[in-house]
């Protein structure tokens, strides 16, 4: 077992440390995990300033949404039912669902991922990083207190914002 003081290599169950005398008693005692509510990635998800984000419902035709998606160089359109998300259509599920198919009307509900993992505002960026990478997203929805959609983070936000904040 190292001395947490002097690194000298001591025998396992040792009180003390050998060479230089220090505590050895509660060296193999694990500790708790260093919080992640520091500075950068203790912030809240406002500070990323999420764009509103575009908005269909989900009987739309995929059609309006790849067109919105081209006009306005966005990656991904929430879908919603009365408002309430119930879904996201990205550029991976267009290419995904639909490349090779021929061209035919469909509700954007037939092809959008459903269900999507979500955030809250006030969520802090550790919380983001960590579902993205998880679930090796790219775009994650933001929603209020009662499911309805207010905004969408995406790697690239996060990226970003942790770039600007550490230069």
């Amino acid at each position: 077992m190292l001395c947490p003081v002097c690194h000298h290599d001591n025998f396992e169950g040792e009180d003390s440390c050998e060479n230089c005398g220090a505590d050895l008693r509660t060296v193999d005692i694990p500790q708790p995990a260093t919080d992640y509510r520091g500075r950068l990635l203790g912030e809240h998800l406002d500070e990323l300033q999420p764009a509103a984000p575009r908005i269909l419902e989900a009987e739309a035709d995929v059609e309006v949404a790849i067109k919105l998606m081209h006009e306005t160089g966005i990656d991904c359109v929430l879908v919603t039912d009365n408002g309430r998300l119930v879904g996201i259509f990205t550029d991976r599920d267009a290419v995904l669902k639909l490349a090779g198919q021929p061209p035919r009307p469909r509700a954007i509900r037939e092809v959008m991922t459903r269900d999507p993992v979500v955030l809250r505002h006030d969520d802090p960026l550790a919380v983001a990083i960590h579902k993205m990478a998880i679930g090796g997203f790219r775009h994650i929805p933001i929603v209020d207190g009662g499911g309805l959609p207010t905004g969408v983070v995406t790697a690239k936000d996060v990226f970003r914002h942790i770039a600007e904040t550490m230069s």
